[in-house]
Order: structure tokens, then C-alpha cells, then sequence
């Protein structure tokens, strides 16, 4: 069988550094074609394509004239998918294009800017699918870190969950290449970095806690401590589980203190998870065991790309990317950002039985 035919649309840094390393890894797709808004960054991202592949390619920008536009792309019958990594408020009218169109869509996280848009953007997939079979997976890495899926197996063995902590401080500098994106510096979105990072690790606690201790409602406080990340870039919540379990959520971009720790309490033991490894306590107290298993250190992304091929490939959409999983991410960013606008009103959460 043939590789699947696919668009990459965007020319950033992640499109650059992750998302055309992937592509070209899978073995199940072929790159036919570069879209970015100017010529010249289809051209950067284009480098990335090794030169005996590359003259294959072709380029398409809102610049480059007629029979080049993003709507050009979608006409094409030898591309199927398009993988899309665009700015947060732009995506939702990309993704609907391309679904419109019968192309497969792989994009990235957040969903979308907040969940009104999201929970629309799922009902026009609904809809249109329906009639197209095009299929819509968000991309969220973490998903695809072994660490995360082994973390969530060993507090499933440990018993009942009683309590978690998470905690995420680091600064988001002025000089971080990420900061220096036009779109992220001025943030015409809620929670700023909080928003468009922060799913990662939203994603990863539920992934964590799993369904039967999905955050039923939370209560949070924010704050904006480095003026350079607004509008706000600090969280502290106390979030309160299904089953009645109490754990905070403790993060900051802009904070010299650092941490990356996801720590869950169970009846027989505690997970610390912290991405590529996990250490496990079995027992509590002096009989306690304790076993550090360390994973490859890896982005997740060529593993989410190769899933996404797959399914197309399969006509299976693949569980850990679906636009609904993406929205229970989004959701539990939002409440927290929400209950801290409003003085730490409690917020219920409706779209987190799927983790």
C-alpha cells in the first residue's frame, strides 16, 4: 500500500523541530505539500524535508498567487490528511476547511480557544464526518509518553485513590523562542502560557487519575507574578474528584521556583510521576518498596504522528486523540482560569468522564 498522502500546515518552530521529523518517520505517510501564511516560511520549514524528497514537495502560501492558497491544498486527490499547527484562535476555521473538503485533520492542542468554541467545532465534526468520513484527532503528546500510561497502571494496582498533588512552576523568559512567537507574547486567548501549555498537564493528571476519579468541581485562585505574561500566569486550585477525593494543583510560568511533579496517593502506596520516570511506593512506612522506573526521554510526537497514520490507514480513529478527550483537557484549564477570575467561585466540570 502506497503512503498516505499529507499537508503540513504551519511553518513554526514545532512544525519545523517536531511535526515534519514525524512525518517523515512514519513509513504510512508522504509529505506532498507546505502551507504557511508567507512564502518564506513554507521555505524554512521546507529545509527540514531531506533534498532527495524534497523537490516532491510543494510550496503554498497566502502570498504565493493564485492556484497556491490553503483552499488549493484542499482540493488535491492525492492528499488525504493535513496535519495543522496554527495559532489557537485560528485553528477551529482551518480544521473545518479541511473536514469540509473530506481531508483527515491532525491538530494540534488546545482544541480550541475555550470550550463554547470547542464543544461547536465537535458538533460541525459530528456533522460533517458524517457525510465525508473525515476523521478530527487532536494532537497531545503527553498521551504518547509511556510514562504516563505506566504511572496510571500502578496507582490502579495500589487500590483506592486518596489524594494528589501537582505541582508545575518554571519562567517563561523573555528570551524563550516560544515567547518570541508574535501570537503567544500578546495573547488574545485566556490564561496566556497557562492555556496554550497547560493542557499538556491537564491531560496527564486525568491521564492519571483516569475516569473513575474525574474532577467533578474545583475552586482556584490565580495571579499574574512576571507583568511580561498576561494575563495571567499563576494557578493555585484545590480540585475535588467524583469519587470525593481532594488534591491541588499548583502552577506557574513565571515563577523562579521550579518543579514538574505529579504525585497521587492511594490506600496501599504513592506514584510520582514526572514524566519519563515514575517511582512507585508499595507499602507504607518502613515495609514500604519503593521501584524508579525510568523511560526513554522523548516529545511523543513521532508516536502520536504514527498513530494518527494509522488510523487513517485502519478507519479506526486511535482513543488517545479524540476531539473529546481533547475537550476535557481544555475544560479543566478553563475552570481553574475561570474560578480565579471570579474570585475562586467554585466551578463545576461536565466533560471529564472521558480521561
Amino acid at each position: 500500500m502506497a503512503p498516505v498522502g499529507i499537508a503540513i500546515i504551519g511553518g513554526g518552530i514545532f512544525v519545523k523541530e517536531q511535526h515534519i521529523p514525524a512525518a517523515l518517520a512514519s513509513p504510512l505517510l508522504t509529505i506532498k505539500a507546505i502551507w504557511s501564511r508567507s512564502r518564506k516560511t513554507a521555505e524554512n520549514a521546507a529545509k527540514e524535508i531531506p533534498a532527495d524528497a524534497a523537490s516532491s514537495v510543494d510550496l503554498y502560501s497566502t502570498d504565493s498567487g493564485e492556484g497556491k492558497a490553503y483552499e488549493d491544498i484542499l482540493k488535491r486527490d492525492d492528499i488525504s490528511g493535513v496535519i495543522l499547527a496554527l495559532p489557537i484562535m485560528d485553528q477551529p476555521a482551518y480544521i473545518e476547511k479541511a473536514l469540509a473538503a473530506g481531508k483527515h485533520v491532525l491538530a494540534e492542542k488546545p482544541i480550541a480557544k475555550d470550550v463554547a468554541t470547542a464543544v461547536k467545532l465537535i458538533e460541525y465534526y459530528k456533522k460533517v464526518s458524517a457525510e465525508t468520513n473525515a476523521s478530527l484527532a487532536i494532537a497531545e503528546n503527553f498521551r504518547f509518553n509511556q510514562g504516563w500510561a505506566y504511572g496510571a497502571e500502578q496507582i490502579k494496582k495500589l487500590g483506592k485513590v486518596t489524594g494528589f498533588v501537582v505541582r508545575l512552576n518554571s519562567m517563561m523568559a523573555k528570551d524563550n523562542k516560544y515567547y518570541n512567537t508574535p501570537w503567544r507574547t500578546v495573547p488574545e486567548y485566556q490564561g496566556g502560557f497557562l492555556l496554550d501549555g497547560g493542557v499538556h498537564f491537564t491531560a496527564a493528571i486525568r491521564r492519571l487519575l483516569g475516569p473513575e476519579n474525574a474532577v467533578e468541581s474545583l475552586i482556584a485562585n490565580t495571579a499574574l507574578v512576571s507583568s511580561h505574561l498576561p494575563p495571567v500566569d499563576s494557578i493555585n486550585a484545590v480540585l475535588k474528584t467524583k469519587s470525593g477525593v481532594v488534591g491541588s494543583y499548583i502552577t506557574s510560568v513565571g515563577t523562579t521556583m521550579e518543579a514538574f511533579e505529579f504525585h497521587v496517593a492511594t490506600e496501599q502506596g504513592v506514584v510520582k510521576a514526572e514524566g519519563a520516570k515514575v517511582v512507585t511506593i508499595r507499602g507504607i512506612g518502613k515495609d514500604a518498596v519503593v521501584e524508579e522506573k525510568v523511560f526513554e526521554k522523548t516529545s511523543g510526537v513521532k508516536e502520536e504522528v504514527h498513530a494518527w497514520a494509522e488510523s487513517i490507514v485502519s478507519g479506526i480513529p486511535n482513543a488517545s486523540q479524540t476531539p473529546e478527550l481533547a475537550l476535557g483537557d481544555l475544560e479543566l484549564m478553563e475552570k481553574m482560569l475561570t474560578s480565579g477570575d471570579h474570585d475562586g467561585a467554585r466551578q463545576t466540570l461536565i466533560y471529564q468522564q472521558i480521561a
